[in-house]
């Protein structure tokens, strides 16, 4: 089988968008390939955070990661950190990354902006990171959005870089995105994608949020000009709101709109409201069915799993480069 592997870090509040644009897509592709998903907890830290938060969220996520359907039968959840090859084969990469192709990365330029003289490395370097977590466990398919794209086609660079120096070492990873629903928009604003750390908290229905919560943001949501109800591309709220309730109810586009038709904004909201809360209710029951011992049990368990096919890599990049790690295989 082919293997996938994606992560999401553990900060802010995990949303909808989250779930439809890549959980949902990773607990079918579990059955499909051999899977792995991380909590990239280390690409968090590119940023400051509150230590005991991180590490509170960090289980939270995993636990989120169980409720949603990855099958740690099936699947391997573990924690970024746990796994110290990530941060080895993240500094051997930078060795082979030159600055000008981290300084192109849309994402740094954005987060950067004018304060590039006191941004952070860790900035700077995070698509190094996400290379090494790819490339460590022989990844074939990533399921990333957009906005990601960019940086896996620097993960191939260097890829075939490190292969055509030292000889053939890494796959080169294909993106895997999704026809529908991989960019789910924000509630408050249909030009920007649904984000975990927009400021205005009525922009995403979290996957916590409840009844209450729920119908209050969908009743704020903001909409397009017009009454029709269907999928338009000139209208990116109602297409927003649309395509939620399309994957949630697993209806067809032609189904949807028929289901609005003659009806108004004001039915459309509240009847998505409904969909979203009969949705969000079980997955919150087993978010909190997940005790502490069971969680670690499972973690560890996918710590040790991991740990195993890291080292098979970075042993041979290693080997390729001459340093420690050459001893035990007696040269390449």
């Amino acid at each position: 089988m082919k293997r996938i592997f994606s992560g999401a870090q553990p900060t802010g509040n995990i949303h909808i968008g989250n779930y439809l644009g890549a959980l949902r897509n990773w607990v079918e592709l579990q059955h499909e390939y051999e899977s792995l998903f991380c909590i990239v907890n280390l690409h968090a830290i590119t940023l400051p955070q509150d230590p005991k938060l991180l590490a509170q969220k960090t289980r939270d996520l995993a636990r989120i990661y169980l409720a949603a359907g990855v099958d740690p039968k099936v699947s391997l959840i573990f924690i970024q950190s746990d796994v110290p090859a990530h941060a080895e084969l993240a500094w051997i990469l930078n060795c082979v990354t030159r600055i000008s192709e981290l300084e192109r990365m849309t994402q740094f330029k954005e987060k950067a902006g004018k304060q590039r003289e006191s941004v952070g490395a860790g900035i700077l370097n995070y698509p190094v990171l996400m290379a090494a977590d790819i490339l460590l466990y022989q990844t074939d398919l990533v399921p990333v959005g957009q906005d990601q794209k960019q940086h896996l086609e620097l993960t191939r660079d260097l890829a075939l870089r490190f292969n055509r120096d030292y000889g053939e070492t890494f796959r080169l990873p294909e993106p895997f995105i999704p026809k529908v629903g991989a960019k789910i928009m924000s509630l408050g604003d249909a030009t920007k994608k649904m984000s975990k750390s927009d400021e205005n908290v009525s922009g995403s229905i979290t996957l916590l949020d409840d009844a209450d919560t729920v119908r209050r943001k969908f009743k704020r949501a903001v909409t397009d000009s017009g009454t029709e109800i269907s999928f338009d591309e000139t209208r990116p709220a109602i297409t927003n709101l649309l395509t939620i309730y399309q994957i949630l109810t697993g209806r067809q586009p032609a189904e949807v709109e028929a289901n609005f038709a003659g009806k108004g904004y004001a039915a459309l909201k509240a009847e998505l409201a409904d969909v979203t809360i009969e949705f969000l209710r079980p997955l919150q029951e087993r978010i909190r069915g997940y005790g502490d011992a069971e969680l670690d049990r499972l973690l560890d368990e996918g710590r040790e799993r991991a740990q195993e096919l890291a080292s098979v890599t970075l042993d041979d990049v290693k080997a390729r480069l001459g340093i420690v790690g050459a001893r035990a295989r007696g040269g390449v």
